[in-house]
């Protein structure tokens, strides 16, 4: 089993490498070098979040779809297959907005869609094969691997490509995303090697698959109490986050002047204090409740959002890098707390129900915050007439979002949610509704 977790590994690591150019790199010299549009820019690096509710329709129909006895291996590959097109034409995508707009969004509607089309249609699709080759007490051990393996791969492509743009030139960045592309294709391909056993017999290829509509997990979150205030707290926790993915190496270039080598950095820099919070997270687990955790992580991020606003002011690189710091431990320690917060938040018979109503509020933050940044990046620029003021005024709502998402944890209560969850009248609510 060891050897599969690996592998499912490789499959995890694979997919996230894609995101990394795109999310970091690509973005900061489409927002800096080619002033394109924050907002368009937003939109693009978001499709793989909006294309994310199709993710139930996909597994349910590889459930009952097996392609030669496989349920799983040929929608990951296909997926994986999207992402590295999707990767490695991205900067010839770019630069062609900025040289025939009309034909460049055309383009990049394609390339980019492509690239989150893959993003959801693997994910879902090794996130299934995970759950069936673990089995109940075992995964937790894989998506332990899993995870660790991702925040490794993402410090270390990071790290990789600020070297290969190093001087940049449009050809070092078409250059470096064609080697990321090429690693991920090969890392991914070694991780699908015999990892997904065979099957001939009908009954096998075709289980009863438990997928649930968006309009049920509304129903299931609006009739608990709970339940309603997690998916709020969730969606402006992850929004603030994440949100900032697209906006904080262009920040870097705008206030301090850093090259795109400098600005593809702060990825790693940022990656390897989430790795290191996730360990922190680790040792206090046990010894301090999961809603303690969440909060010194929520915390940490805030005072990360506002010193990262106060290096702007100041133009203190010091201080901006003191910011990512504090933004990457809160984000590992809130990761972990919250993930078991949400496993909590589950009732037998209707896990997953919840799980994919939490995850839906993932891909909506996700959504939500890149393009609430971009939007308002843009909007704020415009109106002042300075860009940096534009990043200065998101960061501060990202803080806001923050503070606003601390003060809904304390009134999160595993215990009256299962209270509540486990009332027959709660469940003839759930079904009545998605009726």
């Amino acid at each position: 089993m060891f050897i599969k977790r690996i592998q499912l590994g490789l499959i995890h690591v694979a997919v996230a490498m894609t995101l990394v150019p795109i999310n970091s790199t690509l973005n900061r010299v489409m927002i800096k070098e080619l002033a394109i549009s924050a907002t368009l820019v937003a939109i693009l690096a978001s499709l793989p979040f909006l294309f994310a509710p199709i993710q139930v329709a996909i597994g349910s129909y590889s459930d009952r779809h097996p392609i030669l006895g496989l349920r799983r291996t040929p929608y990951i590959l296909a997926g994986l297959v999207l992402c590295v097109i999707g990767v490695a034409v991205s900067p010839q995508v770019a630069f062609l907005l900025d040289e025939n707009f009309g034909i460049g969004i055309l383009a990049g509607i394609l390339a980019f869609g492509a690239w989150g089309m893959g993003y959801n249609l693997s994910s879902v699709s090794y996130l299934s094969l995970a759950t069936e080759i673990s089995g109940e007490g075992g995964r937790g051990k894989t998506i332990a691997t899993m995870w660790f393996m991702m925040i490794v791969s993402i410090i270390a492509t990071a790290i990789g490509l600020s070297r290969l743009v190093d001087p940049y030139t449009p050809q070092a960045l078409i250059r470096a995303f064609g080697y990321v592309a090429a690693s991920a294709l090969t890392l991914g391909l070694l991780g699908l090697i015999k990892l997904e056993p065979r099957s001939s017999r009908a009954a096998d290829l075709s289980p009863h698959s438990e997928t649930f509509s968006v309009k049920e997990m509304t129903s299931a979150i609006t009739a608990n109490p709970v339940a309603k205030i997690f998916f709020i707290y969730l969606l402006l926790l992850l929004a603030a986050i994440l949100g900032q993915d697209v906006l904080l190496e262009p920040f870097g270039a705008e206030a301090f002047g850093m090259t795109v080598t400098q600005t593809t950095r702060i990825t790693s820099i940022w990656g390897t204090f989430v790795l290191v919070a996730i360990i922190i997270a680790g040792l206090l687990e046990g010894r301090l409740t999961k809603r303690v955790i969440a909060q010194m992580g929520n915390i940490g991020a805030l005072l990360g959002f506002i010193v990262i606003v106060v290096s702007g002011f100041s133009r203190s690189l010091s201080i901006f890098y003191t910011g990512v710091t504090l933004l990457g431990l809160g984000t590992g320690l809130s990761t972990v707390a919250n993930l078991s917060l949400m496993f909590d938040l589950t009732m037998p018979g209707m896990v997953g129900l919840y799980i994919g109503a939490w995850g839906f509020s993932n891909a909506l933050s996700r959504l939500t915050g890149s393009i609430l940044g971009g939007v308002v990046r843009d909007g704020v620029t415009q109106f002042t007439g300075q860009a940096l003021s534009g990043y200065l005024v998101v960061f501060g709502i990202e803080a806001l979002m923050l503070l606003a998402a601390s003060i809904m944890l304390a009134r999160i209560d595993v215990s009256a949610f299962k209270k509540q969850a486990q009332e027959p009248s709660f469940v003839e609510k759930v079904a009545l509704a998605a009726e």
